[in-house]
């Protein structure tokens, strides 16, 4: 089974170009050569060895072993228990971080843990999804970014293995960036807390330390930047900007409107001098 795919300019963050599945028979060899995109071979039985470089992997069911771009390789079934794998190949401008999100680089190109059976199962359906008369390429690029999730959680690397400060600035990030992504809806700090893997009191101290405000003034502040900007638009009433930024009370949000911005909605509305949003975001 194999399939080789043209590129779709509409999936350039991530596009597969081919993918198959085969039991190699004794010895069967590939290379060596070089390969001008990624690809990615996961052991489904059997076993073989993979050479890159010089350095060679003897390699079993369960593992996975990654080429890169313009990197020399060479890879050979056992003699005895020739090895069955599946593989993709893909592109993108995304690709190299998702790779090291699942802790494969080119100095590091080997991965343990994988599930024969997930793998199989992608594959077989990137097979059978040939038969699809439109939206192809989503389910390719959804069954990839399948493949990718498995092996980020199976990625034996620490998340956070960098020093103290980076970890906490990437805490942060995090922090801000589930805001920005979630601030139109009711949220709160444990569900931050529980978005960031930390403990709540523990990341609203790191929080506070690294950007002098707590998370809540910063989702806040934020809300009401974001409605300072809808307010120009005579469409919307008051009601619905406040939940258009995550309030579903609009005596509430004007509460809150007023406390941060100094004026109520309808008087930052009717002054065309009123205070601009905060740019400390």
């Amino acid at each position: 089974m194999i399939e080789y795919l043209a590129g779709n300019p509409a999936f350039r963050d991530l596009h597969i170009t081919q993918y198959g599945m085969e039991q190699c028979a004794p010895l069967h060899d590939y290379g060596p050569a070089v390969r001008d995109h990624y690809l990615i071979h996961f052991i489904l039985s059997g076993r073989g060895i993979f050479e890159t470089g010089s350095r060679v992997y003897r390699l079993e069911q369960g593992q996975a072993f990654l080429i890169s771009p313009g990197v020399v390789t060479y890879y050979r079934a056992d003699p005895e228990d020739p090895w069955k794998y599946g593989w993709a190949g893909f592109q993108g401008i995304l690709a190299e971080n998702h790779l090291r999100e699942a802790g494969l680089t080119m100095d590091s190109p080997i991965l343990d843990g994988i599930s024969p059976m997930l793998v199989e199962s992608c594959i077989r359906q990137m097979h059978e999804s040939r038969e699809m008369r439109n939206g192809r390429d989503l389910k390719l690029t959804a069954l990839l970014y399948t493949l990718f999730s498995h092996m980020a959680e199976k990625n034996p690397a620490e998340p956070f293995a960098s020093p103290k400060g980076g970890r906490h600035d990437m805490y942060v990030q995090k922090v801000t960036d589930f805001i920005v992504t979630n601030y139109a809806n009711k949220i709160s700090i444990a569900q931050i807390a529980d978005f960031v893997g930390l403990d709540r009191s523990y990341l609203c101290a790191v929080f506070k330390a690294r950007t002098g405000s707590s998370i809540q003034e910063y989702l806040i502040r934020f809300r009401m930047n974001k409605a300072c900007r809808l307010m120009g638009n005579s469409l919307l009433s008051i009601g619905d900007i406040a939940r258009s930024v995550g309030y579903e009370d609009p005596l509430l949000f004007s509460k809150m409107f007023k406390k941060e911005m100094g004026l109520s909605p309808r008087q930052y509305r009717l002054n065309s001098s009123g205070p601009s949003p905060r740019a400390n975001l």
